[in-house]
């Protein structure tokens, strides 16, 4: 990268990592401070969830992302651990908006039973649970899967090579489990929930009385601001995934489609194979019209049967 561009990436993640970590602290404030007992309510212990967990990427994974562009000079295994950091805060907004879409549909399809199920700390029990599931789907390079060639390369040097993301987490690794995974099911998940909830919420509010249909517009505008959220982090991270896809595949693809071409090549380019290809083909077609003929026909041969089936396919000779 150049100097002048390094210099422009780098200005940019810091306005980043700024508004970040000042947005979304006044949003903790907002929920724990300004909104009278918000944490009894189970969205908003999630809202606060992803709220840190965006704090973090603005104020951890933001400085990581420009170190880790090949700036800074550690081991190999340091370098896997800073990545993985990435990947746990990422992995913990995806769980946090799953956690939230979750909650919103439960609320409105079992709305009896929703006080009873939502309480104060099962809320928080869920929030835990999404922090030690993204620190296990992020931390997994550390148990194996990564890029053993770089470390085996590096670990022969006797300089500390420079971290890059990629040199230590694997490709694979990051199509399969990661996007695949660990963020396009979930995705899929929410979007499921999403067009159920919205399918729910109009299907009652043109049944509802009067008097009901304020309390379905309210639940109906958080769930779209709600969904506004996915949306965004959708568009702001499968961008990312798709590239990543295409460095896997299309090499892949390109590498096998080589030998696919080849025959194709020959017979543009060769005359004498491209004369063979052409009686091939005749040939087969000749003995896929005669064996339709004798499908259809289907009675006792006679001479001139004989005599048609001797000129057909490759010459085959059959005998009365």
């Amino acid at each position: 990268m150049a100097e002048w561009s390094w210099v422009a990436y780098t200005a940019l993640e810091v306005l980043i990592a700024v508004a970040c970590c000042l947005g979304n602290v006044l949003v903790v404030c907002a929920v724990c401070i300004g909104i009278r007992d918000s944490l009894r309510e189970p969205t908003f212990c999630f809202l606060v969830s992803l709220a840190v967990a965006d704090f973090l990427v603005g104020a951890a994974a933001v400085p990581l992302a420009v170190l880790l562009d090949g700036w800074v000079s550690v081991t190999p295994d340091m370098c896997l651990l800073l990545s993985c950091v990435v990947l746990v805060l990422t992995q913990a907004s995806v769980l946090s908006l799953l956690a939230i879409a979750v909650d919103r549909y439960l609320r409105l399809h079992t709305p009896l039973r929703y006080k009873a199920l939502a309480t104060q700390k099962r809320s928080w029990m869920a929030v835990s649970v999404c922090w030690i599931l993204s620190c296990l789907l992020g931390f997994t390079p550390l148990f194996g899967w990564r890029n053993y060639s770089s470390l085996a390369s590096d670990s022969t040097s006797t300089s500390s090579p420079p971290c890059t993301f990629l040199s230590v987490i694997s490709l694979p690794f990051m199509v399969y489990f990661n996007f695949l995974g660990c963020v396009m099911a979930p995705l899929l998940v929410m979007t499921f929930l999403y067009i159920r909830i919205f399918w729910s919420l109009q299907g009652r509010l043109n049944e509802s009385c009067p008097q009901a249909q304020a309390s379905l517009l309210r639940e109906k505008r958080l769930a779209c601001s709600l969904a506004l959220v996915l949306i965004l982090f959708a568009g702001c991270w499968i961008p990312l995934h798709l590239m990543n896809c295409l460095l896997l595949f299309c090499g892949i693809l390109l590498s096998h489609a080589n030998s696919a071409v080849n025959p194709v090549v020959y017979a543009y380019r060769i005359p004498k194979i491209q004369q063979a290809y052409g009686q091939i083909w005749r040939r087969f077609l000749a003995n896929i019209n005669c064996r339709h003929g004798d499908m259809q026909v289907r009675r006792p041969r006679t001479g001139s049967q004989v005599n048609h089936t001797e000129t057909c396919g490759l010459g085959e000779k059959t005998t009365p």
